[in-house]
């Protein structure tokens, strides 16, 4: 025991006594510096992003490079954060939960563009190492909302979450504009993006369609045109395999969405939701088609999907949230399986955000809970809150815990925007 302890802390010792600028004092008076390096390694992300500024000793340890060699010296695992947009990006702040402290809640600075004169909605949020990505979305004229068609937007940003303080990066833009398509991390560092066009958030079968691909390269922030889709196609969901293909290499995979509309009756229009997928060889090039994933009446279209992914960054495991159950996609027989009802059924799922961390599947809602009252006479009074319903593949077994982020509405899960940061 004795020795395997002794072990364990060479490594942080190394680290928290290498030379700092400006070093002249412990980190934590009477404690050893590398006792002082677990502690703060252990702290929540928002508590490290707060701490960052106590001493150039601190801000050192606290960069992201420093703790990310600390955690893996320590045999930690990789710490999963939840990155949660309530709304259009330019007027709410999107926001950061790290799961080991339900109440730990971090703001983000919202992106800087005028939302005066302009709205963005349907863009993807999704990120890669530390660097937090918004992509695209359907642009609106903020003074004519909602009557405006909106137009798909181009705009990149990006945010290193390793930087304090946080601050937004305007990238260069995609060549071809979209908004409500597919998008995944790409090998390398990069992003890949497939699909989309504009969409009303009012009027969601209005708007335009693209089959583009395009991938943006972090090294020389340049972004790359790639094989076209064999169809257009939005509102689609994507994400990279790790040998999933013919010849077993990594693929960008691409499921559902709508490719056209119709119209009931001649009047009302009516999405025509896809039920296949395609995949891209990342090797090869080229477009493989995939096949329907479900048959006639099983189901309308694709629900909200999470990923899980190995130590390597690729995803091995596909789920779906379908009505009051998660459904677990199989590679081989390109068909869906019932996996496990929900622990507590929910009346609509598009009110729903469905994510994996930490290995483990998330449904979140909006809720509304008792508030804390002082006065046993006082009518109840309740607060809005989220309420997470977490799912584990391996034990199957679930836990619920709520946790009051800091917004003061309810969040709409169709407009709202969600991805897991892996530090």
């Amino acid at each position: 025991m004795a020795s395997s302890s002794s072990s364990g802390r060479r490594p942080a010792r190394s680290l928290a006594l290498a030379p700092r600028p400006g070093a002249v004092a412990s980190l934590i008076p009477g404690l050893p510096d590398d006792v002082a390096a677990v502690i703060l390694c252990l702290l929540t992300f928002p508590d490290q992003s707060r701490l960052r500024a106590t001493s150039r000793a601190w801000r050192f340890l606290l960069s992201a490079p420093t703790l990310l060699l600390l955690r893996r010296s320590l045999r930690l695992p990789s710490r999963h954060l939840l990155c949660l947009f309530p709304t259009d990006p330019s007027l709410a702040s999107p926001i950061l939960l790290d799961p080991t402290a339900p109440t730990a809640w971090w703001p983000l600075p919202p992106i800087p563009c005028s939302a005066q004169l302009y709205g963005l909605a349907n863009f993807a949020a999704l990120a890669v190492g530390s660097h937090l990505y918004v992509l695209g979305g359907s642009h609106f004229d903020a003074r004519s909302y909602p009557l405006g068609h909106p137009s798909p937007s181009a705009a990149a940003y990006r945010l290193d979450l390793a930087l304090s303080p946080h601050r937004w990066e305007r990238l260069p833009g995609m060549h071809i504009p979209r908004g409500s398509f597919a998008c995944a991390p790409a090998p390398g560092g990069g992003v890949i993006v497939a699909g989309g066009g504009s969409r009303h958030p009012t009027f969601p079968s209005y708007g335009s369609r693209t089959n583009s691909t395009e991938w943006y390269d972090a090294a020389t922030s340049t972004w790359h045109i790639a094989t076209p889709m064999l169809r257009e196609r939005a509102g689609c969901a994507g994400f990279v395999a790790h040998g999933a293909g013919h010849v077993r290499e990594d693929e960008f995979w691409v499921m559902g969405g709508y490719d056209g509309y119709t119209t009931v009756g001649g009047v009302v229009p009516n999405d025509v939701y896809c039920r296949d997928a395609v995949a891209l060889g990342l090797w090869s090039g080229r477009w493989r088609e995939i096949g329907n994933m479900w048959v006639e009446g099983e189901r309308r279209r694709l629900g909200p999907m999470a990923a899980i992914s190995a130590d390597d960054g690729r995803v091995t495991e596909v789920f779906m949230l379908d009505g009051h159950s998660i459904f677990r996609y199989h590679f081989d027989s390109n068909r869906w399986s019932k996996e496990a009802p929900l622990r507590r059924n929910i009346p609509n799922t598009e009110l729903c955000g469905f994510v994996s961390l930490n290995g483990e599947l998330n449904v979140i809602k909006s809720v509304k809970v008792p508030a804390e009252i002082s006065h046993s006479r006082r009518l109840l009074k309740k607060v809005l809150a989220l309420e997470f319903q977490v799912y584990n593949p391996v034990s199957r077994k679930w836990r619920v815990f709520i946790t009051h982020a800091p917004v003061s509405e309810s969040f709409d899960f169709r407009s709202a925007a969600l991805c897991t940061v892996e530090l």
